[in-house]
C-alpha cells in the first residue's frame, strides 16, 4: 500500500433483480403482476434485494473512518479508474469477482456473498460480517491471497482484454465465423482454416463453468487446469469440415510459452470476457488476435493468517 496514501476501498456491486423489474415496469405492483402472470412471485425478489442491501450496508460500515471510499456498478466498471493502492470488496455473485477482475492488476479482492446457499461460494468466499477484519489483515499485510490465471487476448494493433474466467472469439451473433486458426504450444505449430460458432479460451478459474460444459461433450478432452494453473484450456465450438476448412483442431492447452493465433477471414467477428459483450475487441477482416496466459493474475483474498 502507498505509504502517503490512506487505501481506498472500493465496493462493486450489481442492480438486483428488484431495480431492473422497477427499470422495466415502474413500479412494484407492475412487477409483481408481470411475475405472477409468469409463476414468479415479487416477495422472493424483494427478499434478494433487501439482503444485497443489507450487505452493503454491513460492509460499508466495515471500511475504517479514515480510509478513503469508492463505489461501483458493474455496467460501470469499464469507465471506471481503479488505482494500485485499492482494495476492492465485490458484494454479490460469483460472477462479479469475475467482472471486475479484468480491470485489475493485482489488487486484493475481497468476494462477499450477500445470499448465501444461492451462490456457489467460488469466488465470493466471505459474509459480509467478516469485511472488517479482512480489510484490515490485506493493510497489514496478514491476508491469504489467492492467485487466479487469467486468459489475455491481444489485437495485432495493440488493443488487449484479459479475463478471469475466459475469452470469447467469434462472430457477434454467434453465427458462424471462418478464420485461421494457428496453435503454438510445446515446440510445434499447427494451422487450420475454420468455420464454427466460436473459439473458447478458459482459464482454470472458467474451467468450472463454460469451459466444463464443452469438455463434457468431447470424448477425450485436454486436461482442464487447476484455478491457480499458469495455463489455459481452449475449445472450439462445433466446427464445421468442408473442402476448404477443417475439423480437426478443436482443443488443447496452452502453458506460458503458448499461444494460440485467430486471422479472421470474414467480418463481425469479436472478442469478450467474462460475458460482458459490450466491452469487447472487434476484429476487422484480415485482423489476427493472440490469446495466452495473462501476465497480470487475480489475487482473491481468502482469508487472514
Amino acid at each position: 500500500m502507498s505509504a502517503t496514501l490512506a487505501p481506498r476501498v472500493v465496493v462493486v456491486s450489481r442492480r438486483s433483480e428488484l431495480d431492473e423489474l422497477l427499470a422495466r415496469h415502474g413500479t412494484r405492483a407492475a412487477a409483481a403482476w408481470y411475475l405472477k402472470a409468469r409463476g414468479g412471485d415479487l416477495a422472493e425478489v424483494v427478499h434478494r434485494h433487501e439482503l444485497l442491501q443489507a450487505a452493503l450496508t454491513t460492509v460499508g460500515a466495515a471500511v475504517p473512518a479514515d480510509w478513503r471510499r469508492g463505489s461501483v456498478d458493474r455496467d460501470d466498471l469499464p469507465r471506471f479508474l481503479f488505482a494500485p493502492e485499492d482494495v476492492v470488496v465485490a458484494v454479490g455473485p460469483d460472477g462479479l469477482v469475475a467482472n471486475v477482475a479484468k480491470y485489475l492488476d493485482r489488487q486484493p479482492v475481497v468476494g462477499v456473498d450477500p445470499d448465501p446457499g444461492r451462490n456457489a461460494g467460488i469466488l465470493v468466499r466471505s459474509t459480509p460480517d467478516q469485511v472488517a477484519d479482512l480489510l484490515r489483515a490485506v493493510v497489514a499485510g496478514r491476508a491469504a491471497i489467492e492467485r487466479r490465471t487469467m486468459a489475455r487476448a491481444v489485437l495485432d494493433d495493440g488493443q488487449e482484454l484479459v479475463g478471469l474466467n475466459e475469452v470469447y472469439v467469434g462472430h457477434v451473433s454467434h453465427q458462424s465465423a471462418r478464420y485461421l486458426l494457428g496453435e503454438n504450444a510445446d515446440g510445434r505449430t499447427r494451422r487450420e482454416r475454420q468455420s464454427s460458432s466460436g473459439l473458447v479460451v478458459s482459464s482454470g478459474t472458467g474451467a468450472t463453468g463454460w469451459c466444463a460444459s464443452i469438455a463434457r461433450d468431447r470424448p477425450d478432452p485436454p486436461r482442464l487446469p487447476t484455478p491457480d494453473e499458469p495455463a489455459l484450456c481452449w475449445f472450439v465450438r462445433e466446427a464445421w469440415p468442408s473442402p476448404v476448412t477443417g475439423a480437426s483442431l478443436t482443443a488443447g492447452r496452452l502453458g506460458t510459452d503458448g499461444t494460440l493465433e485467430l486471422t479472421a477471414e470474414s467480418d463481425g467477428l469479436v472478442a469478450f470476457a467474462d460475458g460482458l459483450e459490450s466491452d469487447r475487441l472487434t476484429l476487422a477482416w484480415g485482423q489476427r488476435i493472440t490469446l495466452s496466459v495473462a501476465t497480470r493474475h487475480l489475487a482473491l483474498v481468502t482469508g487472514a493468517h
